[in-house]
């Protein structure tokens, strides 16, 4: 069985380094903070003390890291992976960065005769198991709509200072199109409704990183995205006004409720279960 090397156990990666793990296949861990190799270690990971050391005992290396960056400096350092990579190893990168990265980055394993993925994943939707869901192999990332978000908060803000009562509004969203997305209908009531915007899912300042990225890609290619600049001017007002943290799905949420000076709460609203279907007629419901 080949052995897996895991480099970054943080929200994403430990969730995903943790399935890797319970499917039996022998594992070498690498994380700068030593709480986070805790628990890999006592279910019988190799913990090693660089990414270099990592690569030369490991035939599938993964990364999962916060910034394109880190990513960079991981592969290239002086103890990094390019350092310790083993011919014919395949180092799979899961963070979410430009293509342009993993372009640069290709040639040099090439030169190691060693094989490279840029294997994005998704974390799932807010109330389903943490780990992977979603992997997006190879090819051009995609980009990353965050206007829904947006445009449901204009929607309820914009109704309940019309004097509509919350629960109402949000029954008629629900059965529509924009509540079959899994992510709002439940985590509008979970977090809205209730004033708690803290998240233990995707922070905001990650989704930042996600559209300027998609932004940056547009320009190589020369594609307009007029959407995203807008939602992009959204998430760096979030970011200024120390949003970062919160909820990547709800957090502009409070922006909107400042700018129309009314707040979204109601109560009894519960949010759906992992995967429920939310149909359009509610009969089927």
């Amino acid at each position: 069985m080949e052995t897996v090397g895991f480099i970054g156990l943080g929200n994403m990666g430990g969730p995903v380094a943790g399935h890797v793990q319970r499917a039996g296949f022998p594992m070498i861990v690498f994380d700068l903070r030593e709480e986070a190799t805790r628990s890999f270690r006592e279910h019988g990971a190799k913990v090693v003390d660089s990414p270099c050391e990592l690569a030369g005992q490991s035939d599938v290396i993964i990364t999962a890291l916060p910034m394109p960056e880190d990513v960079e400096q991981v592969s290239c350092s002086a103890n990094g992976i390019l350092q310790g990579i083993r011919r014919g190893s395949v180092y799979i990168d899961i963070s979410t960065s430009a293509p342009s990265l993993i372009r640069r980055l290709e040639p040099l394993y090439r030169a190691k005769d060693a094989f490279v993925l840029d294997a994005p994943v998704a974390s799932g939707q807010p109330g389903a198991a943490r780990g992977i869901h979603e992997v997006m192999v190879g090819g051009d990332k995609e980009i990353f709509d965050s206007t829904i978000s947006q445009a449901l908060a204009e929607g309820l803000t914009l109704g309940v200072k019309a004097g509509v009562d919350p629960k109402a509004l949000w029954e008629c969203v629900r059965r529509g199109m924009v509540g079959r997305m899994h992510v709002l209908h439940v985590q509008v009531p979970q977090t809205v409704f209730r004033g708690e915007f803290s998240t233990e899912t995707f922070p905001l300042k990650l989704l930042r990183k996600d559209v300027g990225l998609a932004i940056a890609l547009g320009r190589e290619l020369e594609v307009p995205l007029p959407l995203a600049d807008i939602a992009e001017q959204h998430l760096i007002e979030a970011m200024n006004r120390g949003l970062g943290d919160k909820s990547a799905y709800t957090a502009t949420f409070l922006l909107q409720e400042e700018a129309a000076n009314v707040a979204v709460r109601a109560t009894g609203v519960e949010p759906e279960k992992a995967g429920k279907y939310i149909s359009t007629h509610p009969e089927e419901t």
